[in-house]
């Protein structure tokens, strides 16, 4: 039974040494500079713009996400901009359900 045995004198010395030690080490960490945020974007892609439609057609599978994170856009515009994209045949569904939906590139 018992509990936790006292400590000695210098038992405690180092323990403080060592707290005092792990103080000083994160206020080194904190002052590290903080990450920069991107802000994500509203705006679709243009639709009809080469570039961008060459891009997604190098992409294997094309997911909302997938999409969102590669032109720094917002998911809802994402989902938006591959809808646009399907219904010009650029890409087809392959899968979906009321959450996700998954497109690919048509040959």
């Amino acid at each position: 039974m018992g509990g936790k045995k006292k400590l000695g004198i210098k038992q405690m010395e180092k323990q403080q040494v060592k707290t005092d030690e792990d103080k000083d080490a994160k206020k080194k960490e904190k002052a590290a500079p903080p990450r920069e945020r991107k802000t994500v974007g509203i705006m679709v892609p243009d639709v009809k713009d080469g570039k961008i439609v060459a891009e997604v057609r190098k992409m294997g599978v094309l997911t909302p996400y997938a999409v969102a994170t590669r032109f720094g856009i917002r998911i809802s515009a994402a989902k938006d901009f591959l809808e646009q994209l399907e219904s010009d045949g650029a890409i087809q569904l392959v899968s979906g359900s009321h959450n996700i939906k998954i497109y690919k590139a048509t040959a």
